[in-house]
């Protein structure tokens, strides 16, 4: 094991993907050291990033009560802490007491873990930072995301639903909600989904929460946008900097 005190290495970046596994940290009250990663100094695919994430992608967690066993993707993090770190069920349900609740966990964890970040974030590259601009591409991404949103606002607005598995908050709102409150920069607006914003505000009054999406640094939304091309241009050089002679990216 590790000489260092806190059971939690989190290795991360101010991102959708990234934010999940501060903010599931902060709401179990596990303590953690926090790693932020520099994407400009391409710092995700250095070797020894690599051994613990060989994918060389944020974010990725050591477990030091463990024997420093490592865990990556943003998903497969949440389902470790929920079983290793959660034994009250805070973030998670019991699959054999609440196993209805457990399996809808999942689902909607597994809904957003292969549709909603993947969709979204292809709606970024060609609506943010492709060098052309391809209005197929832009199109077919931001339809895909809005059809999504959909399908969270139609679970949201079931009645009595305050969250998307279960009657609490739960590692699939957690997985989901940083890529939502995250959609006008993907060029998809919130105002037609009034269950979605009632759900973020929710979300991000909880005190755990707020403190978890500060880490490693807080994204301001309003000014993020504002100042959308030059920040869109300058991670433009970082992603297209990163391209080798063999076309792969190396972010």
């Amino acid at each position: 094991m590790s000489t260092t005190t806190k059971p939690i290495t989190l290795y991360t970046a101010s991102t959708p993907n990234g934010y999940p596994i501060s903010v599931a940290l902060e709401e179990l009250a596990v303590p953690y050291n926090t790693h932020a990663i520099s994407f400009k100094d391409n710092e995700q695919k250095a070797e020894w990033f690599l051994k613990i994430n060989p994918n060389g992608r944020i974010p990725a967690i050591v477990d030091h009560a463990a024997s420093d066993f490592p865990v990556f993707e943003t998903s497969a993090i949440l389902i470790y802490l929920a079983d290793q770190y959660d034994p009250d069920r805070k973030l998670s349900f019991d699959p054999v007491k609440e196993r209805a609740a457990y399996y809808e966990s999942i689902e909607w964890l597994m809904f957003a873990h292969g549709g909603v970040g993947p969709m979204q974030g292809q709606s970024n590259h060609f609506f943010r930072y492709a060098p052309e601009k391809i209005p197929y591409g832009i199109n077919r991404y931001q339809s895909e995301t809005r059809r999504l949103y959909s399908v969270l606002e139609a679970r949201l607005a079931e009645p009595g639903r305050e969250w998307l598995a279960g009657d609490r908050y739960s590692i699939a709102d957690i997985k989901t909600f940083p890529w939502v409150q995250s959609g006008p920069w993907a060029g998809v607006e919130l105002g037609e989904y009034p269950k979605i914003q009632a759900w973020l505000h929710r979300i991000t009054s909880r005190p755990a929460t707020h403190a978890g999406l500060g880490v490693p640094t807080r994204t301001d939304h309003a000014a993020r946008l504002r100042d959308a091309d030059r920040i869109a241009e300058e991670a433009r050089q970082v992603f297209f900097s990163g391209v080798g002679k063999d076309g792969k990216s190396k972010v």
